[in-house]
């Protein structure tokens, strides 16, 4: 069982789902406030026409960090910007990040957003940047601490999984005799990773310990945490793993859709049924959803996080968080064709109208 101990948070854990149309609406009445950078104390100032702001996400392919690239570059050909796009070449590569502020600081970039890979070790850069007069914009995965970043648009990742747990405990025959592999995303536990995971794990009902952490349950439902690296193979592999364990796993949590793609090819070679419940909401997965293959996912909404960070950058005008909460959240809806009482969702049919990639 990875485990690893953890810097305490300013995270905040409880937040109302958002349907996308209402959160577009608060968001836009929302700018108009300008950030004060804690690194020199300045006013953000609107970057102007052809300025640079740089999008630095975890990988290149995945597609959801696709879709945030598109979202980015749509709204800086309509603000009149450049956009520059970085990756690492795999989820975790923190030096390819730690490269990438640094070309956008020679650059005399405007600022820049980013999924970071270490949520800890990228926050030195990210200072030298800050105090360089770049304004950075975390994007779905919260720096640690929050505030290292002058503003967090995200997915209440918490939220996220809280609604998958919830929606499993009522749909699970008896879960008080679940068995449940836990796929994680990385051994390092960025805050997206374990948020998702925590929220999953309360949502079921279990006491997850330490809120900053996975893997320090002691309920003897879960069977055991891996890690996947949010891509197919590793899901198969993980789920191999947790199934070499024991068997009869009946409950799967996954990161994300590409993870929850590998356990179910898994779960299949060994014969087993089991429920398995994802986060994200690209168009593969819903549609693994309609299918069957996996039971609900909670949908996020990447476009709409790069869009924002494009604009706030652009204009110097960053909106303010949602109301209780330390960044501005950008929504989850849960999506199943299998709903159950007292947990909101929609049906596949608006999922796949409303996914992306």
């Amino acid at each position: 069982m990875l485990t690893r101990s953890r810097t305490t948070r300013t995270w905040r854990l409880a937040a109302a789902t958002l349907i996308v149309s209402g959160l577009v609406a608060a968001g836009a009445g929302s700018t108009g406030a300008t950030t004060e950078p804690s690194g020199d104390g300045a006013t953000t100032e609107p970057s102007g026409d052809g300025a640079i702001i740089g999008l630095i996400t975890k990988t290149e392919s995945n597609p959801f960090f696709v879709k945030m690239r598109e979202g980015a570059q749509a709204k800086a050909d309509e603000l009149g910007v450049e956009l520059r796009s970085f990756a690492g070449e795999f989820d975790g590569d923190n030096d390819a990040q730690v490269t990438a502020i640094e070309d956008l600081i020679s650059a005399g970039a405007a600022g820049f957003m980013i999924t970071p890979s270490d949520t800890v070790a990228i926050v030195p850069t990210i200072e030298e940047a800050r105090e360089a007069g770049l304004v950075v914009i975390a994007l779905d995965t919260p720096l640690e601490p929050i505030d290292a970043a002058d503003a967090t648009f995200a997915t209440d990742n918490f939220r996220a999984g809280e609604l998958i747990g919830q929606w499993a405990a009522a749909t699970i025959e008896d879960p008080d005799a679940a068995k449940i592999a836990m796929l994680d995303l990385a051994e390092n536990q960025p805050t997206v990773d374990v948020l998702r995971d925590q929220g999953f794990l309360t949502g079921f009902g279990i006491d997850v310990g330490d809120p900053d952490e996975w893997g320090d349950e002691d309920d003897p439902r879960i069977v055991g945490h891996d890690i996947t690296g949010g891509a197919e193979d590793g899901g198969r592999s993980a789920m191999e793993n947790l199934l070499a364990i024991d068997p009869d796993v009946n409950l799967v949590y996954t990161i994300n859709e590409p993870a929850a793609a590998g356990a179910r090819l898994a779960l299949d070679a060994a014969g087993s049924d089991a429920l398995i419940v994802s986060i994200d909401g690209g168009c593969p997965g819903v549609q693994d959803v309609q299918d069957g293959l996996i039971g609900a996912t909670s949908m996020q909404f990447p476009l709409l996080m790069a869009e924002l960070g494009v604009e706030a950058i652009a204009t110097g005008e960053i909106p303010e968080n949602t109301e209780g909460l330390d960044f501005l959240d950008t929504g989850a809806v849960l999506i199943t064709d299998n709903p159950v009482e007292g947990v909101e969702s929609e049906d596949t049919t608006w999922g796949l109208e409303n996914c992306w990639g």
